[in-house]
């Protein structure tokens, strides 16, 4: 393997970007994996995400085999398993990160126009076939969306896992209120690998400063990045800011592979499934899996399949891939047992929509609508309220996405409405999930601020209602309102005899004692993992902290995808 470190990159506006270029040590032109991101790209994985790392390679060691995992680093690819395989691999520090130098502003056009920029210049090396392909977990599969939209003549294929495409719905603002998760992340996982930052690690193997050779003082800094924070906080609707960091999918027409996870609630799951069914490619499929954020993407699993998707469309590999059905779903059951099953599209077109009905009396969750009457109240800082499922006769398959239909009142002029779709065993006790961050994740979770209440009639559909976020419609204290709420993708294989539950609370759900921390993240594991809504100055306690009172006249309740007994995918 030939490598070549900080090779420079020039943008169109005269700045130098760094990437670091692996590469087969022969004089053939190969396909390339490229890379753009902010994590310093000369930080190893297992000393700047250590105990990510211990967990992979504790539960997981496939991933680690068959390498010296040397230049193993945060959710890109490891050379090591793909040059040996005919690949170019090209990492770049985005601007104003890592070895690269200048303004350091996440997902904006700026950042959109250099990976551009760096997709067009790795296609045109020598070493190149021509064909670019992008890759890459997160941070690296969401900006391949907006990248995307621009169409580069060299980009042939993109691999998004477990990425975002709307930065207002799928992250920063879930329903219209803020997730810390950004405040946290740049304080975390940002600011330790800026470029000029004095208190940086150096590479491993090079033995050069990650953050590259400038040091800049704390003011030059904070003066060389945006406050990612102030910009999110002060903007409560969605609009300008926020649209040119999203994607403009009906532009993206390059093949896709885009891979979700049932347990990335909170940040990506959504972006993953509006990519697919949104996108303008002809030639799409999707994938969805269990397990960590991290490791499905290293594991044999993940790479076999990359491999297989890149090798068709890199290289004409006649490997059959253009015959495999376009959605491949892990199906998963109580337990973390999942089922490897192949499907044609998505939502499931044999889905089988099924209301359930919120009773107010019994707190039951019921097919039959029940008596339209009465009201039920909670503290929205206090107790929630519980609707379940009688323990089911038959098994049953809840997979795709749900929504929920409430007419609520507040004793203030705004309500917070967190909800959570969840399952209980025979036992009562909860089934929760390794999540991609918290190990236990619930099945499935939704979110809206009743002044967002108001909906895209166009873009909605009855199991995804679309809310403009474009002006705020408060709430007359008492006055009941009717609520569309959207809850994420999820699929469960509910056995006979569990219940499925619905909670309403005016908090995040938490699950009981909370788990160990990740190295690079700030809050303990609760049950949302670091997706939380708990900036006061967003959700002041004398607006959100009143009483809310759920009204059951007009028949409220939750639209379920469940998918028939006895019929199975291709």
């Amino acid at each position: 393997m030939k490598i070549e470190w900080d090779v420079p990159i020039g943008m169109d506006d005269g700045l130098v970007l760094r990437a670091d270029v692996f590469r087969p040590d022969d004089a053939g032109r190969n396909p390339v994996i490229l890379s753009y991101g902010p994590y310093g790209k000369g930080l190893a994985f297992r000393e700047g995400y250590k105990s990510a790392w211990e967990i992979m390679a504790r539960e997981n060691p496939d991933a680690l085999a068959g390498s010296s995992n040397c230049y193993q680093n945060w959710e890109v690819v490891d050379p090591e398993k793909w040059v040996p395989d005919g690949y170019c691999v090209v990492r770049v520090d985005s601007r104003g990160a890592g070895r690269s130098p200048g303004y350091l502003c996440h997902n904006n056009p700026r950042e959109t126009r250099d990976l551009h920029l760096c997709i067009e210049w790795a296609g045109e090396q020598p070493w190149s076939n021509g064909k670019v392909g992008l890759n890459g977990i997160s941070y690296y599969a969401s900006n391949q969306w907006r990248a995307a939209a621009t169409q580069p003549p060299h980009l042939a294929a993109i691999c998004a896992w477990e990425g975002w495409n709307d930065a207002y719905r799928d992250g920063a603002r879930h329903g219209g209120m803020i997730c810390s998760f950004r405040k946290n992340w740049q304080e975390m996982q940002v600011k330790t690998v800026q470029h000029g930052y004095a208190g940086g690690k150096k590479s491993p193997i090079t033995g050069e400063p990650v953050c590259g050779p400038d040091v800049l003082s704390e003011e030059e800094l904070v003066r060389n990045r945006e406050n990612m924070w102030g910009e999110l906080l002060s903007r409560e609707l969605d609009g300008p800011y926020y649209r040119e960091r999203s994607a403009e999918l009906s532009k993206v027409t390059v093949p896709l592979l885009s891979a979700a996870n049932w347990g990335g609630q909170g940040l990506h799951t959504r972006g993953n499934f509006e990519g697919f069914v949104r996108s303008a490619s002809k030639d799409k499929w999707l994938e969805v899996h269990g397990g960590s954020h991290w490791a499905p993407f290293y594991t044999d699993y993940g790479v076999g399949l990359q491999k297989r998707f890149f090798d068709f469309f890199l290289k004409n590999k006649p490997n059959g891939w253009d015959q495999q059905p376009r959605v491949l779903l892990n199906i998963r059951h109580p337990g973390e047992k999942f089922v490897v099953r192949y499907e044609h599209e998505w939502p499931l077109a044999r889905t089988k929509w099924t209301r359930f009905y919120l009773d107010c009396e019994n707190r039951n969750l019921s097919g039959d609508e029940p008596p339209a009457s009465g009201t039920l109240s909670y503290e929205a800082m206090g107790d929630d309220i519980t609707f379940s499922t009688p323990p089911l006769k038959a098994p049953m398959e809840i997979t795709g996405p749900s929504a929920l239909k409430l007419f609520v009142s507040s004793a203030t002029t705004d309500a917070d409405l967190f909800i959570v779709l969840r399952v209980f065993d025979p036992q009562g006790k909860e089934v929760l999930f390794q999540g991609a961050l918290d190990p236990k994740t619930p099945v499935a979770q939704g979110w809206l601020r009743a002044s967002h209440r108001k909906l895209d009639t166009e873009r909605s559909l009855p199991w995804r209602p679309w809310h403009t976020h474009d002006e705020l419609q408060k709430l007359t204290p008492g006055k009941p309102v009717e609520l569309d709420i959207e809850i994420w993708p999820t699929c469960i294989a509910v056995p006979a005899g569990y219940r499925v539950a619905l909670t309403i609370r005016g908090k995040d759900y938490e699950h009981g004692e909370p788990e160990a921390t990740l190295s690079n993240m700030k809050n303990p594991m609760k049950g949302c993992g670091p997706f939380v809504h708990d900036d006061p100055a967003d959700r002041p306690p004398e607006v959100f902290g009143g009483t809310v009172t759920l009204h059951f006249e007009r028949g409220p309740f939750v639209l379920l995808p469940v998918i028939p007994e006895n019929q199975e995918g291709v």
